[in-house]
């Protein structure tokens, strides 16, 4: 598993007094507000940055870090990744799991029978869809809903799923 979690990048700098605009990649954007310190992969070392404050626009959320008062101190960060590790991460609730902890896990119908590996998770308005990739090269799209995903164990590197009517076409592929 992974031990970081990406929860955003820095799109550009705001305004002259070192603050940034991030874009999140989180379900959760008002975790920044609980969190402490974040991780900034500077593309030669993770480095740690210490939240002063957090504000929102559009859908964006405007960080503050401590230390960095200038947009000169913070302009070389742009486009760089934040991240948090897997102890100050967000609680999951029961049946819930992060994306990077999803991504290739190795998917079984309910027979045992292989069926690809998890290569994507797509999000949509009403459910998550699993994008699994047969050993033929194919693309299964799964959705994350409970009549569909069994079960997923993690740490066996493994999700078991139940194939509903016409998800499938004849070839073994999503139906169009």
């Amino acid at each position: 598993m992974e031990q970081l979690l990406r929860v955003g990048a820095i799109a550009s700098t705001h305004g002259i007094r070192g603050e940034v605009k991030v874009f999140p990649m989180t379900d959760d954007v008002k975790r920044f507000e609980d969190c402490k310190e974040l991780l900034l992969d500077t593309g030669k070392e993770k480095k740690t940055v210490e939240i002063e404050t957090v504000r929102y626009f559009k859908q964006f959320v405007i960080l503050k870090f401590r230390g960095y008062d200038s947009i000169n101190e913070i302009e070389a960060y742009k486009g760089k990744e934040l991240y948090v590790t897997r102890e100050n991460a967000v609680s999951l609730e029961q049946d819930e799991y992060f994306i990077a902890d999803l991504i290739g896990l190795v998917v079984y119908d309910e027979e045992e029978r292989r069926l690809g590996v998890l290569q994507d998770v797509i999000e949509t308005g009403a459910n998550d869809v699993y994008s699994v990739e047969t050993d033929k090269g194919n693309e299964i799209l799964l959705p994350a809903i409970r009549e569909c995903i069994l079960d997923v164990d993690v740490a066996e590197g493994k999700m078991h799923v139940h194939i509903l009517p016409g998800l499938l076409d004849a070839n073994g592929q999503s139906a169009k």
